[in-house]
């Protein structure tokens, strides 16, 4: 998914496709580890998809909570 598309969507939307390319990753996994995967480039792909989504909300809560603690 594109980082533009992603941005527009709202946090539950965010944390539910989050749960939903997690799911499809551990199917992939399966099928990876049974040798039916047909393309394993789609396990990368979705392993980026999610860490967007994680940098989405991060950025998201650190802009929302204002100053951050961490020096």
């Amino acid at each position: 998914m594109k980082i533009n598309e992603l941005r527009k969507l709202s946090d539950k939307e965010l944390n539910d496709k989050i749960i939903e390319t997690k799911r499809t990753l551990f199917d992939l996994r399966l099928k990876q580890s049974t040798g039916n995967l047909e393309k394993a480039s789609d396990l990368r792909e979705l392993r980026k998809d999610v860490a967007k989504m994680k940098t989405i909300l991060r950025e998201r809560e650190l802009t929302a909570g204002g100053n951050d603690d961490r020096k």
